[in-house]
C-alpha cells in the first residue's frame, strides 16, 4: 500500500517540473504524521551516496552551490541523524561533520519552524539532489563497514602543531619577508617529515599505503585554486586531480604527506587572497576598475609561480637529507602515480584560459615570490 511519502516521491522526485514537486510538498504538508518516514528516506538517500563514493562535505559543497542555506542547514540535520547509526567513522569524517555543525547553534529540526509546505518544498529539493549524485572514486570505505576501515594515521602532533603555528603567522603579517620566512620554515618541516616517514618504511617501522582525500575548489577563480593545489601536492609527493564539475580536487599520496598539503595549500590560498585583496586595492585607487579581469590573472600568475618554487624548495631539501633514502622516496612516487592512475585512468589536462590583465599577472607573480617556501 502506498504511504504519503510514496505519492510524494513519486510526484517530486521520479516526476517531471515544478508542477511535481509542488504537488510532492502538498501532499507532505497535509500530512504531519509523514515526518518520520521522510527522514528515514533521507537517511538512506544519504547512505547510498556513501556508498557511491561521496563524503559529508563532497555533498555539503554540492548542496551550498547549487541550493540555499536553508537546505545546507537540513542537510546537516540529516547527516547528524544518520552518523548516529555507526559506532566508527572512516578517517577525516569528523572533521567534516564538525564544520557541517551551525555556526549559529540552532537546534535540530529548526527548518521545520516555517510553514510546512516551504519546509516539504526544501526536503524535496534536497532529496532530489541527492538521489541524482553519480557514483564518484571513492577515498576510503564508507560508514558501516568497520571491518574494512583502515587506522587513520596519526602525524607527529609536535610537528603538525610547529607547522600550523608557522603557517598561522605567515597568514597573518603585512610583511612579504616575514611571512617569506615563516612559509619556508614550514616547507622545510614538511619535507622533512616526509623523508621521516619514508625513512621509518624503510626500516619496516611503517606499512603506510597510498591513501586519498578530497579538497574543496571553490569558485570563481576555480582554475587558478585547482593549479595552486595541483602545485602543492606535486611539491609534497602526491598527485591532483580537479573535477571540475563537482568542485573538487581528489589528492592521493601517503597519509603524512595528505596532511601537509591541505595546511599548506590552505594557508598559501590564504596568503594569496589577502595580497591579490591589497594590489586590487592599489588598482582601483589608481583609477583601474576591471576588478575581475585582475583577479583572474593575479590568482593565475600566483599559482604558476609558486608552482615552480615549490618545486625548488623540495627538491633542494631531498638533495640535502635524502642520502641513501632516494630510491625509497621514487619507490614511493611510483606508488602513488600508480595509485592515481588506477583512481582515475581517463584523465585530461587543459589549458589555463582567461588570464588577460598583465598588472595582474604581474602583482600575482610578485605575491608568489613574497609567499615562496624554499
Amino acid at each position: 500500500m502506498d504511504t504519503v511519502t510514496d505519492r510524494a516521491f513519486a510526484a517530486a522526485l521520479y516526476g517531471d517540473g515544478d508542477d511535481g514537486l509542488d504537488t510532492g510538498a502538498s501532499l507532505l504538508a497535509a500530512d504531519p504524521g509523514s515526518d518520520p518516514e521522510l527522514g528515514r528516506r533521507g537517511e538512506e538517500f544519504l547512505r547510498r551516496a556513501w556508498q557511491r563514493g561521496w563524503q559529508p562535505a563532497d555533498v555539503s559543497r554540492l548542496v551550498r552551490r547549487d541550493l540555499t542555506e536553508r537546505h545546507t542547514r537540513l542537510l546537516a540535520e540529516l547527516i547528524a541523524a544518520e552518523v548516529r547509526a555507526y559506532d566508527r567513522l572512516p578517517p577525516r569524517w569528523q572533521a567534516q561533520l564538525d564544520e557541517l555543525a551551525d555556526p549559529a547553534g540552532e537546534t535540530a529540526g529548526a527548518g521545520r519552524r516555517a510553514d510546512r509546505f516551504s519546509y516539504a518544498t526544501a526536503v524535496l529539493e534536497l532529496y532530489r539532489l541527492l538521489l541524482r549524485l553519480p557514483t564518484i572514486e571513492p577515498v576510503g570505505a564508507a560508514p558501516g563497514a568497520a571491518a574494512q576501515l583502515p587506522p587513520h594515521h596519526h602525524a607527529e602532533p609536535r610537528m603538525l602543531t610547529r607547522i600550523r603555528a608557522l603557517l598561522a603567522k605567515a597568514e597573518a603579517t603585512d610583511y612579504a619577508a616575514e611571512a617569506e620566512a615563516l612559509s619556508a620554515k614550514a616547507q622545510e618541516l614538511m619535507a622533512r617529515h616526509s623523508i621521516d616517514e619514508a625513512r621509518l618504511s624503510a626500516e619496516g617501522r611503517s606499512a603506510d599505503t597510498p591513501a586519498a582525500c578530497r579538497i574543496g575548489v571553490d569558485a570563481p577563480y576555480e582554475t587558478a585554486k585547482a593549479v595552486l593545489l595541483d602545485a602543492v601536492a606535486t611539491a609534497n609527493r602526491c598527485r591532483a586531480v580537479w573535477n571540475s564539475a563537482f568542485g573538487f580536487s581528489t589528492v592521493v599520496g601517503f597519509e603524512p604527506d595528505l596532511e601537509v598539503v591541505e595546511l599548506l595549500h590552505t594557508s598559501l590560498l590564504v596568503q594569496g587572497t589577502a595580497a591579490m585583496t591589497r594590489a586590487e586595492s592599489a588598482q582601483r585607487a589608481g583609477g583601474r576598475k576591471r576588478t575581475k579581469t585582475f583577479r583572474q590573472s593575479f590568482l593565475a600568475a600566483y599559482a604558476s609561480r609558486l608552482g615552480h618554487r615549490l618545486a625548488e624548495a623540495a627538491g633542494q631539501v631531498t638533495a640535502a637529507e635524502a642520502g641513501s633514502l632516494l630510491p625509497v622516496l621514487a619507490a614511493r612516487d611510483v606508488a602513488v602515480v600508480s595509485e592515481a592512475e588506477r583512481m582515475f585512468p581517463a584523465t585530461t589536462t587543459s589549458r589555463v584560459r582567461g588570464v588577460s590583465d598583465e598588472a595582474g599577472w604581474t602583482e600575482g607573480t610578485a605575491a608568489a615570490d613574497a609567499a615562496r617556501v624554499g
